[in-house]
């Protein structure tokens, strides 16, 4: 069965449109994926569905998995790597069959493959057809590094070896070309692409080595491993980000780049000494996830209006705010590429480099030798630019020189520190910019928080309780006529619960998937500009963000749990 007799069964069938069937299959022949994956990498097709049509074209009965069932000793009958490699995995012995499941049961390889093992372990075959996310639940049973860990526990031996592994390497040994470390590593980087985390923290304990996966914003633990080999993988980590080995009572900073899935993934390195010994964090800079477009993004479309038409300025600043882990950065990359085209000349400073943008001139910053945002940005004003980001507006120097870019020509983007969007103007005028100044340069404040997003499939409707309905019924008060009027919301009001369902293909058990922005977008005009110049309070500022109908970041968020994207509870929690 080929490709396109699956996609042309789905196609009578109903479940996908001949459009975007021809579409999906000449993307994949320009990006050299199959189609299949494809549609299921871009949610095209439902699963279940397609396993369904599979099963009725090759006569192979289709099977839903609980990997909760897959005893722990079949894991070893086939192999984690040859798992992967094949899509196959064993669900259950019964007497002398071994039951699998499996991606693609016409795979002549995978079928060699399977005899093989078949033939080593005196069973014979019985195969049910599955799904990926099926696939990727059994998987997760898999403890990634048992066989690893097992082979470099063997020979290093005891803390004490691991000790002398490190001397070797400080005295230029090779020894970090022992195979186990290596696939420990290189097991940790595609697991944690694979759960779509955005960081990876490799933590020495006192007797174990930890590694925990951020997903969604929440930490989780992913691997516990002997402290035995806690310097020598920590060490692996360092030689592929070209750091310092014999180094390790000061932090360092580097990055690297490998191949995962047939997809350039980034990994940005911190070392951090500890007691125990060092700690690394490791950011995973994956394109698919990071780079999107402002539509991706959640804004409404109130907000994305406001946002598209500052970008479409010829000239002035657009400043992003919010703390640490809040998007802002994604939102600029986003900006970004709506702008990036052969006519214009975009160059930023960026501290560090997070994704390299084809067409866009990236520097990053380095202190150390003088090279900061102030000295930067100078030297960018020589570079003929009509687009420029600045990473961060930390100082005087700084904002005073992006103030000067926006007067003169430019459309400067950049981020601040303050809690909402009516807070930048305070900050700016605390940094030394004049008053004056802002009501010319000035076009856009964003102020955003990222907030969990529920699984469309585990989410549950439950009435809001009474405080809610309360908090609701003002929220919507505060929402612009023209947006109220294609509002459908009644009360009282139906707000959303995760309730994670196990074996759930979308979120794998945890009911939320991804996370979403919510934002508020403060607008200059020339009501505000004339309250800046007058010597304006807070107060007055706030006034004349109620009279633009601003939506504060709490409405959207209110918004969005209405919805049922988000959950209430943590809209409040996070616009406290």
């Amino acid at each position: 069965m080929t490709d396109q007799e699956l996609i042309s069964a789905l196609v009578k069938k109903g479940l996908l449109q001949q459009s975007v069937a021809t579409k999906t299959i000449e993307e994949a022949s320009a990006l050299g994926k199959n189609p299949e994956d494809l549609l299921y990498e871009k949610r095209l097709v439902d699963e279940t569905e397609a396993a369904k049509t599979k099963s009725e074209l090759l006569g192979i009965p289709f099977k839903r998995i609980d990997p909760a069932l897959v005893d722990e000793s079949l894991l070893s009958i086939i192999p984690r790597d040859t798992s992967r490699t094949y899509r196959v995995v064993p669900l259950e012995k019964r007497n002398d069959m071994l039951v699998v499941g499996m991606l693609r049961p016409d795979n002549l390889e995978a079928q060699e493959v399977l005899r093989f093992i078949a033939k080593q372990k005196r069973v014979s075959l019985g195969v049910y057809i599955v799904t990926p996310s099926d696939l990727a639940l059994v998987w997760r049973r898999y403890a990634p590094y048992r066989t690893e860990v097992e082979a470099a526990v063997k020979e290093i031996g005891t803390p004490k070896k691991a000790d002398d592994l490190m001397v070797s390497l400080d005295e230029g040994g090779s020894a970090m070309d022992d195979a186990p470390i290596i696939k420990i590593v290189a097991t940790t980087l595609r697991e944690a692409v694979d759960l779509r985390a955005s960081d990876i923290h490799i933590e020495p304990q006192h007797a174990r080595l930890r590694i925990r996966f951020r997903i969604d914003g929440e930490l989780q633990e992913g691997a516990s491993i002997p402290s035995a080999l806690a310097q020598p993988l920590i060490s692996r980590v360092k030689v592929l980000s070209r750091l310092r080995l014999d180094e390790t009572r000061v932090p360092q900073d580097g990055r690297f780049r490998t191949v995962i899935g047939g997809r350039d993934i980034d990994f940005r390195v911190a070392t951090f000494p500890t007691p125990s010994g060092e700690k690394v964090a490791l950011r995973v800079l994956d394109p698919s996830t990071g780079l999107k477009g402002l539509k991706e993004l959640g804004f409404n479309e109130h907000n994305l209006a406001l946002i598209e038409e500052a970008a479409g300025a010829p000239f002035g600043m657009i400043l992003i705010t919010g703390p640490t882990g809040s998007g802002k950065t994604t939102t600029l990359y986003a900006m970004l590429q709506r702008l990036n085209s052969e006519k214009v000349n975009i160059v930023t400073l960026e501290d560090p480099v997070e994704y390299f943008m084809d067409g866009v001139n990236q520097s990053q910053v380095r202190p150390e030798i003088g090279y900061d945002f102030a000295s930067g940005l100078r030297q960018i004003l020589r570079q003929d630019p009509d687009v420029i980001m600045v990473g961060e507006i930390r100082d005087a120097e700084t904002s005073g020189l992006a103030v000067n870019a926006a007067l003169t020509g430019h459309l400067m983007l950049s981020t601040l520190h303050t809690n909402n969007a009516v807070g930048v103007i305070p900050r700016l005028v605390d940094l030394g910019v004049p008053g004056f100044l802002l009501s010319s340069s000035l076009n856009l404040m964003l102020a955003q928080r990222l907030v969990g997003k529920l699984c469309p499939k585990c989410k549950k409707a439950v009435p809001a309780p009474d405080g809610a309905q309360r908090i609701i019924e003002t929220a919507l008060k505060n929402v612009p006529e023209d947006m109220r009027a294609k509002l459908s919301f009644k009360a009282p009001y139906t707000v959303y619960h995760a309730e994670p369902q196990e074996g759930c293909e979308v979120c794998k058990g945890r009911g939320i998937k991804g996370r979403v922005a919510i934002s508020e977008v403060f607008k200059m005009t020339r009501e505000l500009g004339n309250i800046i110049n007058k010597g304006f309070s807070e107060s007055a500022i706030r006034d004349e963000a109620v009279r633009q109908k601003m939506i504060s970041m709490r409405t959207d968020g209110i918004l969005k749990a209405l919805q049922g994207e988000v959950m209430l509870e943590e809209v409040l929690r996070e616009t406290e």
